[in-house]
């Protein structure tokens, strides 16, 4: 035998017997050193002697294993001792090689000696006898088996010289890396011991030899050596077959199948796959427990995380290397699944729930987990499958948010995936789980409530992509949702604590029970497809960003699909988006809108959204969205204006453009403004070439020419030379023509304006023929009109103003008289107005009104005495308010007529456009204008005297100012057209500063936040902080505490209320009483809720000055005016919008899980904020001390002696003011303690109420189950029908209370034996429907507590799931154990650790 003769370079005849002694008494812990000379001569060892060694012992064990005799097994253990070789001595300097690699300092030849010395120990262990000969040590073992962890460089690929000559030349140098650094692979051992030491190419080559033949060496030991009794050192093992799949990449797929020969293996990932199926065997302990060592490290490779020896899994970057490493274990996993079946399908059940409840938020990592998920279920029945839903569908009402949110990423991985029919599933009580349906309706539809806005923009943003889905089955189950159904479920998780929750003192993992309550068709048939659809279009309004855009995608596909009708107020509530306060938002909604005309271009009312949504979006603020909106506009618009002929047919791309020109000239012809600065913004860019102006106009002769002259008249401006004869020839067919479009002829009149310059003086001449026959007959309709007077100066336009104002005169003038003569023979006359054509009438003033601002010089007194008695009203309606009308009022001049409302209201157009021209005439028509406002009937009337009154405050602002009391007066008028007109005019004036904060115009714009109409009131508050609010930011803080005195009509203090208002105004504009109190404090609300914090500290300190104080004093009478103001007051500090923010954490902010836990940016921000929550605290703190309690015990005494009933109002504002300074009452109140126990009665007092209250809600569970429940949500398509519980709605999972622990019992009591409490109780474990906890404290099993933060590991305890026949107590079979009780794996060995040192210490005291 050749062994003999390889061994002797180990030299084990030199080696002495006390130092083979010592090192099994450190029993391999540490490496003993040799003597100098026995060293030297065994690292002095060259050339390939253990790679000799290794091949001997290989074919030596192989005879050995082969040999069938007794006798023959042991031939080499006999031919060892024949020779004197000790085996004792042999293991000893093994290990010495071994240890001696395991320094993170050791050269290429010491750890390929240590490889190879490890494989030659596994090689021993191997032959049979090895436990006889006492080979085998656990520490060592374990040692060897590691090695490769130690022996590998960590960052190979990052430092390693150059192979041959070019080492020389780039030494000291790093090349670039060949691969990713195994993060997996580390080793507890500082990093900053030594330092690393440079591989060359070659040199890792070798190592990674040595590593191949190490892993083969344990294959081998696996295939024949069992590990049944030693489970340390299998759990060893499979901690580094985990590691191993991160040495190297995989070239090929991988089959998993057996090898006959592990030489066969060519990658070391391959070896290690195969390690997991050795170390599953029967003759390496129970299969059970093997499986879960397996499984739960394959956990963290599905995860992509690094889980050490001990701490919190960190996150492994998704490179492509780890991507295909975590493809493999879920490809190995399956396999396993397949071989092994109904012994492996428990494991994965927990492999599952462990992937779901120990997943991040990161979104990459999310979606990666549900892919996974996806593909691990696929190797389930259906009937697991069903269990599995089960269980995802109480983890998708978990406390986490990040919990709930991964529900849905696995919830749209399966809805990928083909649907099992019922059939296959063989309890019928599960049949439901595998519908799509359910996981549509009862899990993904289900998080539209979730509390956390990043879960309901996710679950939205999802429903979206359902219905992109080559599934019928999907796209009905939305349907569904959005339409009448017949039943629908209640979750026991909802109608109990609803969270997965922990014990107080044990850390115990549990999952929700699941129960369904049916609820009878009679109360809610055609309700839910409602709410859904009123549920859906709030979010879309929603204040978090992230829900609106989710919102908005999911309102887009159902829209798409048909799922909802494409009605206008569906469109609608998407076209508003486009001008959303979040640039996001508004991206998104021109995104959604683009998508939706794109899927339904036919359709009329989808092309009105697109032009709402699109075009004003032309005049954003931001520069983005400007340029979304110009883009979509050209490549809609422009871009589709082709050549035209009659022989040609439009394809779909024209037809739409042309059908959204043809709006844009009729329906939506008031976005002509916005579409104007479009062409503004394109003619500077040269969009406009004279190909584009050819092919247009080959438009104007089509069915759709109204469309064409649109675009002609934007583009006529800046385009080049055109061929006006075709422009001049359509003139003459609109001059001709008895019917003309309205909108077309004002387009047309527009192109024949811009391109008078052009024309020559015969032709301008006749176009002025044209118009002034048109114009004197009359009969063309306003619009017309107007564009004609236009089009009439563009045509006499020169550059000589004279003779542009005489050509003017001329014309316009003669239209004058015209209109002067009508007007005369109507209203002189006794009869006129008897025979009175009323169109007529508005069409001659409204030519006096556009002629007039042409040529002023042409109206004469006449004129304007006639258009002045179209205004005058009944004088039976002027006697009525006869006292309340200003002496300057000329009402003596007026007679009474009875014309048209209709006229009346164009007149005072047509005064207005002459009071424009003549300042005499605005310093006599304004208080008639005024007059009309406070007596006039006619709303048409009021409203345009409003926007007369308003359009000259911009010309003659001094004059109007003294009259801005009787335009916002208006503010409270009977109609709702002239509230909102009045707050649209007074807004404009005051943006362009026309107008100031001027007397009780403040408290009166305030008053229309009130509106009884609701959008009024919205647009008051959009105006106020989004448009005046940003223009003058002290605003609301300066008019805050008027606001208290103003609307109650208190005007008693000394400095406040006291500017002018007639009674008439003051009860006009009052909120005076109980009845309007919720009105003044939601005028409160909205001013508190845009102060700063300084702002808000403020004006805290002016109450309690000029208010308090005022009481305090007596300086205000305590009366009863007097008890209302200083009981609103109290009411107002106790306001929670009064607190300052800083103190206090936003309702809306997002949560901790949300920021992310490594969020160094948002732990940094975190800290400041508590620095300055901290100061700002201690300066509130001293001001209040110092401030605010001397007046509090002043005023306390003041009521006292009063008796008054405002002392309760006090009480309960010290109340709700002292929470947060609970301990520190008696300090506050150190000078009367009367007052400090009376406050610290009242919050113990409140505190116990609150408490009994919560507890009632609670308790509310067990009670009535007669009653109909409604789930949260409403939630249909329930699988299971059981009895009603009492009605518990929570929109997220709510922790377990301690004290309601006997509520659960009792219902759970209900449902089992008197002897299964009785064995309830013994075991002290609580039965859920997914999870127990056994016996110990230290048995652990799955579950997702709510504020406990429990590692969950493979490793640790017990891990045990239920099946899925229900919570029976008393039903063995019914838990499906990983460990069970009964097969307790023996104790583990303590090994002995301690250093030689320590126990000569200890001696030397004994």
């Amino acid at each position: 035998m050749d062994l003999i003769p390889a061994l002797q370079f180990l030299r084990l005849n030199h080696i002495s017997e006390d130092w083979v002694d010592a090192v099994w008494e450190l029993e391999f812990t540490e490496r003993k050193a040799l003597d100098d000379a026995t060293n030297k001569e065994l690292t002095a060892t060259k050339g390939n002697a253990f790679q000799t060694l290794y091949h001997c012992l290989i074919r030596a064990s192989e005879q050995t294993n082969s040999a069938s005799s007794d006798g023959a097994s042991q031939s080499i253990w006999v031919t060892l001792a024949q020779n004197g070789v000790s085996v004792k001595s042999l293991v000893a300097v093994l290990s010495f090689f071994v240890l001696g690699a395991k320094n993170k300092a050791a050269n290429v030849q010491q750890r390929l000696d240590g490889l190879y010395a490890a494989s030659l120990y596994l090689l021993l262990l191997r032959i049979p006898g090895s436990i006889a000969n006492k080979v085998f040590h656990e520490v060592l073992f374990d040692t060897c088996s590691e090695l490769t962890s130690y022996c590998w460089p960590q960052d190979s690929g990052k430092k390693r010289k150059k192979d041959g000559t070019k080492a020389s030349q780039t030494e000291g140098k790093r090349s670039k890396p060949q691969r990713k650094d195994v993060t997996e692979m580390e080793i507890d051992e500082e990093e900053d011991e030594e330092e690393q030491l440079n591989f060359s190419g070659q040199d890792l080559m070798k190592i990674r030899e040595a590593v191949v033949v190490l892993v083969q060496s344990l294959l081998r030991l696996l295939q024949t050596f069992p590990l049944k009794d030693r489970p340390q050192s299998a759990s060893n093992c499979t901690r580094i077959f985990n590691r191993l799949l991160y040495f190297e990449p995989v070239i090929g797929n991988l089959t998993f199948a057996a090898p006959q020969d592990v030489t066969q293996l060519k990658s070391v990932p391959e070896m290690a796959f195969y390690g997991f199926k050795l170390l599953c065997l029967p003759k390496h302990g129970d299969q059970t427990e093997s499986l879960r060592r397996v499984f739960h490290q394959l956990l963290y490779v599905i995860l992509m995380m690094n889980k050490g020896n001990r701490g919190k899994p960190s996150l492994l970057v998704p490179s492509q290397a780890i991507l295909a490493v975590r493809d493999q274990s879920i490809q190995f996993v399956g396999h396993l699944v397949e071989e092994l079946k109904e012994l492996a399908l428990p494991f994965l059940k927990i492999l599952l729930q462990h992937v779901c409840f120990q997943m991040v938020e990161k979104s990459e990592f999310r979606s990666h987990g549900a892919q996974a998920v996806g593909l691990l279920v696929s190797h389930m029945k259906s009937t697991d499958y069903a269990c599995f839903i089960k269980w995802l569908f109480n983890f998708s009402r978990n406390s986490k948010m990040v919990h709930r949110l991964f529900s849905v990423d696995v919830v749209m991985v399966l809805l990928e995936q083909p649907e099992r029919t019922t059939e296959e599933c063989e309890d019928a009580d599960l049949a439901d789980f595998l519908t799509h349906k359910f996981l549509i309706q009862n899990l993904l539809f289900a998080r539209r409530m979730d509390e956390s806005p990043t879960v309901q923009g996710h679950a939205l943003a999802c429903l979206a992509q359902c219905l992109e889905l080559p599934s019928l089955n999907i796209t009905r189950a939305v349907h569904d949702l959005f339409s009448a159904t017949g039943t629908q479920t209640v979750l026991e998780s909802e109608l109990t604590e609803g969270c997965l929750s922990s014990q107080t003192n044990q850390k115990t993992y549990r999952t929700l029970p699941f129960r369904t309550v049916e609820i009878s068709t009679a109360d809610s048939s055609g309700f839910d497809a409602k709410e859904n659809l009123a549920l859906l279009r709030r979010r879309v309004k929603d204040s978090k960003t992230n829900v609106r855009k989710a919102a908005l995608q999911a309102l887009v596909g159902l829209l798409k699909h048909d799922v909802i009708p494409l009605n206008w107020e569906n469109l609608e509530t998407l076209s508003e988006r486009c001008r959303d306060p979040a640039v996001s938002v508004r991206k998104k909604a021109l995104q959604c809108v683009r998508e939706l005309l794109t899927a339904k271009p036919e359709c009329s009312v989808v092309q009105e959204a697109w032009l709402y949504g699109v075009v004003p979006a032309i005049v954003d603020s931001e520069n983005s969205v400007q340029q979304k909106a110009l883009e979509a506009l050209e490549q809609v618009l422009l871009d589709q204006v082709k050549p035209y002929s009659q022989n040609h047919h439009l394809d779909a791309s024209q037809r739409l453009t042309w059908d959204l020109l043809g709006l844009l000239c009729h329906e939506c012809h008031n976005l002509s403004r916005y579409f104007s600065r479009a062409f503004t913004i394109w003619s500077k860019q040269g969009k406009f070439t004279a190909t584009f102006m050819t092919n247009l106009m080959s438009h104007t002769e089509a069915d759709h020419a109204a469309g064409a002259w649109l675009l002609l008249s934007k583009v006529v401006k800046s385009s080049p030379r055109l061929s006006y004869s075709k422009i001049l020839d359509a003139w003459d067919t609109v001059v001709s023509s008895k019917d003309v479009n309205v909108t077309t002829c004002c387009h047309i009149l527009s192109v024949m304006g811009d391109i008078a310059a052009h024309l020559n003086e015969d032709t301008k001449e006749r176009i002025v023929a044209d118009l002034m026959s048109w114009l004197k007959k009359f009969t063309l309709s306003l619009e017309v009109i107007s564009s004609a007077v236009e089009t009439l100066y563009q045509l006499g336009q020169s550059e000589d103003i004279k003779q542009t104002q005489a050509f003017l005169n001329q014309h316009c003038g003669e239209l004058i008289l015209l209109c002067e003569v009508y007007l005369a023979n109507i209203i002189l006359s006794e009869n006129g107005a008897q025979d009175l054509d009323e169109q007529l009438m508005i069409k001659y003033l409204h030519t006096l009104g556009v002629a007039s601002l042409q040529s002023p010089a042409k109206v004469g007194k006449k004129t304007v005495l006639l258009v002045e008695s179209v205004l005058t009203a009944h004088s039976e309606k002027l006697a009525e308010f006869q006292e309340e009308l200003p002496a300057s009022l000329p009402l003596s001049q007026f007679k009474a007529n009875s014309l048209p409302s209709r006229v009346r209201a164009h007149g005072v157009i047509t005064l207005g456009k002459l009071c424009l021209q003549h300042e005499e005439l605005v310093q006599k028509y304004l208080p008639v204008f005024a007059r009309e406002l406070e007596v006039g009937t006619e709303v048409a009337v009021r409203n345009n005297i409003v926007v007369i009154m308003c359009d000259l405050c911009v010309r003659y602002t001094n004059i109007v100012d003294r009259y801005i009391p009787n335009i916002s007066a208006c503010l409270r008028d009977d109609e709702a057209v002239i509230r909102e007109q009045t707050l649209i005019m007074l807004t404009n004036l005051l943006q362009e500063d026309f107008v100031k904060w001027k007397g009780s115009l403040f408290f009166r714009f305030l008053i229309a936040l009130v509106d009884p109409v609701p959008a009024i009131a919205s647009l008051c508050g959009y105006c106020l902080f989004h448009l005046l609010h940003k223009k003058n930011p002290e605003m609301f803080s300066q008019h805050f505490i008027e606001c208290i005195f103003h609307f109650n009509s208190y005007s008693k203090h000394k400095s406040f209320n006291k500017f002018p208002q007639s009674e008439r105004e003051k009860n006009r504009f009052s909120l005076k009483g109980a009845q309007n109190r919720e009105k003044r404090f939601q005028i409160y609300r909205f001013l508190l809720e845009h102060f700063t914090d300084a702002q808000r500290f403020s004006v805290t300190n002016k109450i309690n000055q000029t208010i308090l104080a005022c009481f305090a004093d007596e300086e205000l009478p305590l009366d009863a005016d007097g008890a209302e103001i200083l009981s609103e007051t109290f009411s107002l500090l106790s306001l929670k919008e009064m607190k300052l923010q800083t103190t206090t954490t936003p309702a809306d902010g997002p949560t901790a899980e949300e920021q992310g836990e490594e969020n160094m940016a948002t732990m940094a921000k975190a800290v400041l904020e508590a620095a300055k929550r901290k100061v700002v605290s201690q300066v509130q703190k001293k001001t209040f001390i110092e401030n605010t309690v001397p007046l509090i015990i002043s005023l306390k005494g003041l009521l006292e002696r009063k008796h008054s009933p405002i002392l309760r109002d006090l009480m309960a504002y010290l109340q709700v003011t002292m929470q947060d300074y609970r301990k520190e009452v008696k300090e506050f109140f150190s000078g009367d303690e009367q007052l400090a126990a009376e406050i610290e009665f009242a919050l113990k007092k409140a505190e116990n109420d609150q408490e009994i209250q919560e507890q009632m809600e609670k308790c509310s569970v067990t009670g009535d189950a007669t009653k109909t429940a409604v789930a949260q949500g409403s939630v249909q398509g329930s699988p299971v029908k059981l009895k009603q519980l009492q009605p518990f709605n929570f929109a997220t999972p709510q922790p377990l209370r301690p004290k309601i622990q006997l509520a659960r019992l009792v219902l759970s009591d209900q449902r089992v034996s008197k002897k299964g409490r009785e064995e309830y109780d013994e075991a002290k474990s609580m039965t859920l429907d997914g999870t127990v906890m056994l016996n110990a404290v230290n048995d652990r099993a799955f579950s997702t507590p709510k504020g406990v933060n429990v590692n969950v590991t493979f490793s640790e305890g017990l891990s045990a799931i239920f099946s899925d026949q229900g919570p029976s107590l008393n039903r063995e079979t019914s838990v499906l154990h990983v460990q069970p009780n009964e097969q307790q794996a023996p104790a583990l060995r303590q090994w002995n650790v301690q250093s030689p040192l320590r126990q000569k210490k200890r001696r030397s005291k004994l």
